[in-house]
């Protein structure tokens, strides 16, 4: 169990949460939910022991896990060790084993230590420690060959899994997990949501994926409203339960505001002449009903709407017998396929399986989204008739240019844009007011994806490429782009690991595995009863 008692946070006069006080209970799954900037990773730190809050107290269990955040802390160690410090009484007693077998000579003492280390070690599984870790390596998609490797040499996608395996790694009686499934493709995170239903500790999570949080959560712990308000039932169960609270209240001030106008009217005519005491019971029911304003909420949700200048031709791309090859390896072999004009491709398969290396492919001949040195080894791609590409690359940051405003770097996607339209665009992705004049170098990834979106709104391409757009983005966020694609008549190829986009807006899908792409004319669920 994890209890919090009149916790308090605050940035200068900013207030995250206030005086919370609540109880996380073994046995249940909390979603910790809320707008980018309400304080969820602050608050989850709290848990954590990170940072000490300002005001209040924070009971833990013994044993917890914690997804670290940073990916550099390990990379002197091997992969399966790294695991293994997840238990970190499981770890001090295999070092300080380890320290004393190093010894030229032992003593006496040395050795009833080594028996008690034994004892601490046969309690906590450190005799199966490293086949534990293994299982849990495997599930995560971290190849055996890579255990033994240390940290340092793998690449960064790879530690936050290894980092994930040692969160869970020892049966922590809690799990505080942070963004887990960054970084992961759909089988690791469906993986990852069976291992969490099975796990009977106490769970807190955060993450942006809301087919995660409503399949894995009991509870969502909400912060907004400068508290933390607890619901029963996943995401949506909070988003439908808060708005119908929401819109109570609403409705009971309504109320009493009629009721409290139509007293000031009688007080307004009466208070000169002889009805003094009716007037007088009448003021202080105004006091009673005064109401108090409603507390504002820190959620934000930004408006998309992709639009198109002009529609393609109706056969928008040609792919054939297209390859491209990395040293010995065919990452894309002899691929061919043809798409029509409104079709919304997903691509789907394992980390490093050649989805963005197909996006380059396909781009590399069109200019001005070609990556520069980058060609294919084998076969054509040819787009269709009036075809405009608009593209998220996956580094979003990448093609932003420094030196200017956002709505500077804007503006020069379409010179004849008024500066009222630049203004309503940035307005619709919550860039208000004098955010338009923020350097873009001093864009968080979140805000340097709601430019790109920007940038897409502005110039209106009737084909939109996609490369993992969801990773820096809120959950609000997230379901503004999954409506919008849903709207969107123009053609989309998506590159994307969140499973309700892949379900809500896919059409057609392109799987990679090891026996190369296989192109399913039809939409997630078809695709799932095919390969169950």
């Amino acid at each position: 169990m994890i209890s919090v008692s009149n916790v308090s946070m605050r940035y200068g006069s900013k207030v995250l949460f206030e005086d919370v006080s609540t109880t996380f209970t073994p046995g249940r799954r909390y979603g910790l939910t809320g707008p980018n900037g309400a304080g969820k990773s602050t608050f989850m730190k709290i848990l954590t022991g990170e940072i000490e809050a300002q005001k209040g107290t924070v009971v833990r269990p013994r044993k917890f896990g914690v997804l670290r955040q940073d990916q550099f802390a390990f990379d002197a160690y091997r992969v399966i060790d790294t695991v293994i410090m997840g238990n970190r009484p499981l770890w001090a007693a295999l070092e300080e084993r380890d320290r004393i077998y190093e010894k030229a000579e032992m003593t006496d003492e040395d050795g009833m230590r080594l028996g008690e280390l034994e004892g601490t070690i046969g309690d906590e599984d450190g005799y199966s420690a490293e086949s534990d870790a293994a299982v849990l390596l495997q599930g995560l998609d971290i190849a055996d060959e890579l255990h033994e490797r240390k940290m340092g040499e793998l690449q960064g996608g790879q530690k936050v899994r290894i980092l994930l395996a040692q969160a869970l790694f020892g049966k922590p009686e809690a799990l505080l997990l942070d963004e887990p499934t960054n970084y992961l493709d759909l089988d690791s995170i469906h993986w990852l949501q069976d291992f969490l239903l099975n796990y009977d500790g106490t769970l807190i999570t955060i993450s942006h994926d809301r087919h995660f949080l409503n399949s894995v959560t009991t509870h969502t712990a909400d912060i907004d409203y400068q508290t933390i308000i607890t619901y029963t039932g996943g995401y949506d169960d909070m988003v439908m339960a808060k708005t119908q609270v929401r819109s109570t209240l609403e409705s009971q001030n309504a109320q009493r505001e009629k009721k409290i106008a139509q007293l000031n009217e009688f007080i307004a005519r009466f208070a000169a002449g002889t009805r003094s005491s009716q007037v007088t019971s009448r003021r202080k029911e105004v006091e009673r009903l005064q109401t108090n304003e409603l507390a504002r909420s820190n959620i934000q949700r930004p408006f998309i709407k992709f639009d198109q200048i002009r529609p393609s031709g109706r056969h928008t791309l040609e792919v054939k017998d297209l390859t491209k090859i990395y040293g010995d390896e065919r990452v894309i072999d002899n691929f061919s396929a043809n798409v029509l004009r409104g079709e919304k491709i997903c691509l789907m398969g394992r980390n490093g399986a050649g989805k963005t290396t197909l996006l380059k492919s396909l781009l590399a001949n069109y200019p001005g989204l070609a990556e520069k040195d980058f060609s294919n080894d084998a076969g054509t791609v040819f787009w269709g008739h009036e075809a405009q590409v608009g593209y998220f690359p996956q580094d979003v940051g990448s093609t932003i240019e420094h030196g200017l405003t956002v709505a500077e770097w804007l503006h020069r996607w379409n010179p004849a844009a008024h500066v009222e339209e630049i203004r309503g665009i940035l307005g619709q992705m919550l860039f208000s007011g004098e955010e338009g004049a923020k350097p873009t170098k001093a864009l968080s990834g979140g805000e340097q994806a709601r430019l790109i979106f920007c940038k897409l709104i502005l110039t209106k391409p009737n084909i939109l490429i996609f490369d993992e757009p969801t990773n820096h983005l809120d959950l609000e966020s997230i379901n503004a782009l999954n409506i919008a694609l849903q709207r969107y008549e123009g053609t989309v190829l998506l590159v994307t690991h969140d499973h309700d986009l892949i379900d809500e807006v896919a059409t057609r899908l392109w799987h990679f595995d090891e026996n190369g792409i296989e192109d399913f004319q039809g939409p997630y669920e078809e695709w799932k009863g095919k390969h169950n």
